[in-house]
């Protein structure tokens, strides 16, 4: 068993920005074992191999806990292994309003 400070040489928090448990990730890369990476961060690139995954089932599936996981995220995202599609800030999202307005209009169809 290889404790999580070793799989992330001692570091706690990904390099760049933090990863939402619901940000998607996919990786495009066919054979992980040809990579500079680990056998953790080779697990993942093959859980998301054209398959979009959130954090939060990356973590389960690998069952690492959440913090490693971000970590290995982080560091396959700067050597551009995998896509990470954020989610949508809820402040950029439509009023709750606007959008019961719009369903009342499709009913007066």
């Amino acid at each position: 068993m290889v404790r999580p400070y070793a799989m992330t040489n001692g570091r706690t928090r990904p390099a760049g920005l933090e990863f939402d448990l619901i940000a998607l990730v996919v990786s495009d890369v066919q054979d992980a074992t040809q990579l500079p990476v680990g056998p953790e961060a080779g697990l993942i690139l093959g859980l998301c191999r054209n398959n979009a995954l959130s954090v939060a089932e990356i973590a389960a599936e690998t069952d690492l806990p959440l913090g490693v996981v971000r970590v290995l995220l982080g560091d396959l995202l700067t050597a551009e292994y995998i896509r990470v599609s954020r989610p949508v800030p809820p402040a950029l999202l439509p009023d709750e309003h606007i959008l019961q307005e719009v369903v009342n209009g499709l009913r007066a169809l």
